[in-house]
């Protein structure tokens, strides 16, 4: 366990949470809420009990108790009242919360039960949508800010992978597929793909015949498939690559390698598509500005 993370500044907490530093620290001196502890230097730290008691205060504090009252319950009644609330209410900001916990402590265990918990009320898409894509979004951003590390972000994006993988594989195993094939990669250098593979997913889901490639693919060695099949869609995600410097020659290249046949689509998404003018994309490549409206043109 020493790799877990286990002292936390109030910054930490604040990225963490989403409650300012102000807050926590009013709650600390007018309720006493929370009781940092200090370094040999006398830096003030918090220990990941802390971490998740402000979870949980503040998922009591949204769904209507006040602060004042949150501090007179019982600190072992307050996990309880939050599993409560959870069980009668929704779901979505304590699974949150719950995959948090997992990723901070590596803990996979509570990843699953978190998981299964969901999977009795939701669907995978409903999961995807409503949980996981906000928990990435999050996960970002606490990259960004130092508060979780890289071996973190691996953690828990390897247990997505993981889920996406396995309800694609049960939907593969159980279906007919359509004429129609979509070819699914990401560019040269590019290898942020669970994305691409809930897209992959929901291809599936709806029929059709997918073939996933995943990270990486040199656009030449794409060039052969076209001969296969009479109804290909070229599918991939620009998160970090091509670069936008590298973005208008690569779709330059996808036009005139790729498509030069009218059976040829190509489909794009991510971040770096604000370096292209998508108006002047030619008609045959479309851009979409999220999984969700790609997937209701499927």
């Amino acid at each position: 366990m020493n790799n877990v993370k286990s002292k936390f500044s109030i910054k930490d907490l604040e990225n963490l949470t989403g409650i300012k530093a102000h807050t926590i620290r009013i709650w600390e001196k007018r309720y006493n809420l929370l009781s940092p502890s200090r370094t040999d230097t006398n830096i003030r730290f918090y220990e990941l009990a802390d971490f998740q008691k402000l979870l949980n205060v503040s998922y009591l504090n949204n769904n209507g108790y006040k602060i004042s009252k949150i501090a007179t319950l019982d600190e072992k009644k307050i996990p309880e009242l939050v599993r409560q609330i959870a069980a009668k209410s929704n779901l979505d900001s304590h699974a949150i919360n719950s995959f948090k916990l997992s990723m901070l402590n590596f803990d996979q265990v509570l990843f699953y039960k978190t998981y299964e918990r969901l999977e009795k009320e939701k669907s995978f898409r409903d999961i995807f949508f409503t949980i996981f894509i906000p928990l990435l979004t999050e996960l970002g951003l606490l990259w960004q800010t130092d508060t979780i590390t890289p071996a973190h972000e691996h953690f828990l994006t390897s247990l997505i992978r993981q889920k996406i993988l396995i309800n694609t594989e049960n939907i593969q195993s159980n279906s007919e597929t359509s004429t129609r094939t979509f070819v699914c990669y990401l560019p040269d250098n590019e290898v942020h793909e669970l994305g691409l593979m809930y897209i992959n997913y929901e291809i599936v889901a709806h029929g059709h015949h997918s073939i996933f490639l995943g990270q990486s693919v040199p656009l030449d060695s794409l060039v052969d498939i076209v001969n296969y099949y009479d109804d290909v869609t070229f599918v991939s995600y620009f998160t970090v690559k091509p670069e936008k410097e590298e973005i208008h020659q690569y779709i330059e290249d996808v036009k005139n390698k790729l498509l030069i046949h009218n059976h040829v689509n190509f489909y794009v998404l991510g971040k770096m598509l604000t370096a292209l003018d998508l108006e002047k994309l030619p008609k045959n490549i479309i851009a979409f500005m999220s999984i969700d409206q790609l997937v209701k043109d499927l």
